[in-house]
């Protein structure tokens, strides 16, 4: 079962992962390095190669997928913002000049709050950046610590303003919450800074310990204790109560945004559109097909300075496979899935969900099978005894 696309058949959208950070934070396990971990002085010696090897798998893609309309370019991290505006101006331009860059098409930029200026976005803006993506994570200075961030939490604001005043259409904050020390009133005080922010689309995401992080040796050492779950999940539904009051709606389990906010670049990863990922580690989907690059910024440029392929592996995704994921991801959004997209079998075993408040029952009578708030808490259990 092919998932259904949001755009043509005739369309890509990029990733460009920029694997770089001043300091790796305790909780992250993205695939990104300091310039110390790539034995070098400062992060301005490295950006240059590194994008001029961006550049040649910008090349390899054209040669591979041939002319198509490009609707979103995603520059994520690491920090993208530590890259000077003239590296970033060189990728839209190479997107622009090998493909056709979609008028009104959305350019997402992540960034450090600390690293953005005025004269810094004019610049993006003149490369034609329309979206900003702040990693504000938490208002509170305990649990910013507890996450091991770098920024000063005063400076979100303030960031925000030099969003707004560059013109720049769509500003974003991510926020995590279920961190270690972390209370209620804690996270009350992050959401309602965050929701009073000048933004047009906030995310939440739940703090997940990842093995082998800096964050995972401390609460294996007892050093942290992680909030147990019940009040993990509360956190969630307050939060979701109060973005709703203040303009917010939910379009996807841990994103909100008000009218027209909402990420184009993230709806393609879930509707099962196509996209290229550029950079180490970056996953790609195109015709059935999925791979990834491989992981170590010096054996990516190594690869494509010799004139070869950065690909690590990849995978021709069965019937079966699109057929899980087009329900796994389907299920997170809240237009939710058709009843007529399932088998008869699933609909009896997921009915229960709709009697226990967890699936809208009045969608669910109009054929459709949408999550209820408390549901959202959820979504992984009902996909798993959907798909048995």
């Amino acid at each position: 079962m092919e998932r259904p696309r949001s755009s043509a058949a005739n369309a890509l959208s990029f990733y460009i992962h920029i694997p770089y950070c001043v300091k790796r934070c305790g909780y992250c396990d993205f695939n990104t390095y300091t310039p110390q971990e790539l034995n070098s002085a400062n992060l301005s010696l490295i950006t240059t190669p590194y994008i001029d090897a961006v550049l040649r798998e910008i090349e390899i893609a054209k040669k591979r997928v041939g002319a198509v309309d490009v609707p979103t370019i995603f520059f994520g991290g690491g920090t993208p913002s530590l890259m000077p505006s003239a590296e970033i101006t060189r990728v839209i331009s190479k997107i622009r000049q090998e493909f056709h860059l979609e008028e009104g098409a959305e350019i997402t930029l992540e960034a450090n709050p600390d690293t953005l200026s005025a004269s810094y976005l004019d610049e993006l803006v003149a490369a034609g950046v329309n979206r900003i993506s702040l990693g504000m994570q938490s208002a509170v200075p305990h649990v910013l610590a507890a996450l091991d961030r770098t920024h000063n939490p005063e400076n979100v604001e303030r960031a925000c303003q030099l969003v707004n005043d560059s013109g720049i259409a769509h500003l974003s904050v991510d926020l995590i919450y279920g961190v270690p020390g972390e209370s209620i009133e804690d996270w009350k005080i992050s959401y309602e800074q965050a929701l009073a922010l000048p933004i047009d689309h906030i995310s939440a995401y739940a703090l997940i310990v990842e093995t082998g992080t800096k964050l995972a040796a401390r609460v294996k050492r007892g050093e942290l204790k992680i909030p147990p779950d019940d009040e993990t999940a509360e956190k969630y539904l307050i939060f979701d109560e109060a973005a709703e009051q203040r303009g917010f709606a939910w379009y996807e389990l841990s994103n909100w945004a008000k009218p027209g906010g909402a990420c184009r670049h993230n709806i393609t990863y879930w509707n099962g559109s196509q996209w290229w990922g550029v950079g180490p580690g970056a996953h790609s989907y195109f015709a059935g097909k999925r791979w990834w690059n491989v992981k170590h910024p010096n054996t990516y440029q190594n690869a494509l300075t010799s004139g070869k392929s950065p690909e690590a592996s990849n995978e021709l995704l069965s019937e079966v496979n699109k057929r899980d994921e087009f329900v796994m991801l389907q299920i997170r959004m809240s237009e939710g899935i058709s009843l007529n997209d399932l088998t008869q079998e699933e609909l009896a075993r997921v009915s229960k969900y709709r009697d226990s408040g967890h699936i809208e029952g009045a969608n669910w009578d109009a054929g459709h099978l949408v999550l209820t708030r408390t549901g959202r808490l959820i979504a992984d259990r009902i996909v798993r005894e959907m798909l048995v």
